[in-house]
Formats: structure tokens, C-alpha cells, sequence
């Protein structure tokens, strides 16, 4: 029974420090947010269309080899 309270009590702390701690954060307003995402969703379809070109370029060079 004390570990089940030393698990409770210790619980209870964590939940405290973390409630302490999201005070602490400095939320981006939703234009950052915005411009966040859209930088990222903008790179990763920049880097998929470069990777499929590749991906192609080395697929077709290794089919000429091996015919």
C-alpha cells in the first residue's frame, strides 16, 4: 500500500512540474504558425520531387547495366 501512495504522491509532483513548466513556453501566434508550416510543407515537397528525380535517374542507370 505505501508504494501505491509513493506512486500517487509522485505522480501528483510530476503533473505540478509540468503545469510550472507549460507557463514557461512562448507560444507561437497563429501567423508564426502559419508561416512555420508552410516552410516546412513547401521543403518537404521540394525534397520529394528531387528524390523521386533522382530515384528515377539511378533506377533507369541501373536497369541500363544490368541489360
Amino acid at each position: 500500500m505505501e508504494k501505491i501512495k509513493e506512486f500517487w504522491e509522485a505522480m501528483q509532483q510530476f503533473f505540478r512540474e509540468v503545469r510550472v513548466e507549460l507557463k514557461k513556453v512562448t507560444w507561437p501566434s497563429r501567423k508564426e504558425t502559419i508561416a512555420s508550416t508552410s516552410v516546412v510543407l513547401v521543403t518537404v515537397i521540394l525534397v520529394a520531387f528531387f528524390l523521386g528525380i533522382v530515384d528515377l535517374g539511378l533506377s533507369r542507370l541501373i536497369r541500363v547495366f544490368l541489360d
